[in-house]
């Protein structure tokens, strides 16, 4: 996700530190500690975008605690504006790469885990980058649960084939493959900007539920 720099970002996460990190060593404080420690059910969203998923969620499920990691701070912006607005408490904000983090959230693994209109990284040559790729499964290994759930969203059709055979050739197996969301949605799909507006250029929207000790 691009969007128009914002050069007082950092500052203005940085204010809400009981919310958002914005450096690996953040994740010491106590505070934070406190929210991963806890027994409390927990949920993460990898590139939450604008965030209207992730907080959507924490407000219907008060009793579910969330974590939101974006990489782009610009996007994050958005995101804490509308857990302000919403006055959320059950929500905190990680602005750093999934890589350098799993290691905190693993020491209270979490039960399930959101991908959301992933960057498809179309080259081959950047295969790697992709959040189904085997080395980001590994990485997810390391802080869930045994038993946790993945669901994962996408407009393209290739990305969503290719993560089919990167989960499975890991070892996932699928608790649900929708091939058309939108056509029979369920109660319970909460929809991204990028949803809304992919479904309303007439993109088919693909998701699946897997498990990797099913």
């Amino acid at each position: 996700m691009r969007m128009r720099n914002k050069p007082w970002a950092i500052d203005y996460l940085n204010q809400h530190s009981e919310i958002v990190v914005t450096e690996v060593d953040d994740l010491q404080q106590d505070v934070w500690q406190q929210f991963i420690r806890s027994n409390d059910i927990k949920h993460i969203e990898v590139g939450s975008g604008m965030g209207r998923f992730i907080t959507t969620l924490a407000k219907q499920n008060p009793y579910i605690q969330y974590i939101s990691v974006e990489l782009d701070k610009n996007v994050m912006v958005r995101v804490l504006d509308k857990v302000l607005e919403q006055n959320l408490d059950n929500i905190r904000l990680i602005c750093l790469p999934i890589e350098e983090i799993h290691d905190y959230l693993a020491i209270n693994p979490l039960d399930q885990l959101y991908l959301n209109f992933s960057d498809p990284w179309p080259k081959n040559r950047h295969e790697k980058r992709r959040l189904t790729h085997h080395n980001y499964l590994s990485i997810y290994e390391k802080f869930l649960k045994d038993d946790a759930l993945i669901q994962f969203k996408t407009d393209n059709r290739k990305l969503f084939e290719y993560s089919l055979i990167s989960m499975s050739q890991y070892g996932y197996q699928f608790v649900d493959i929708n091939l058309h969301v939108h056509d029979r949605e369920p109660d319970d799909n909460i929809r991204t900007e990028y949803e809304e507006k992919f479904s309303s250029k007439g993109s088919r929207i693909y998701m699946l539920k897997a498990k990797l000790n099913e």
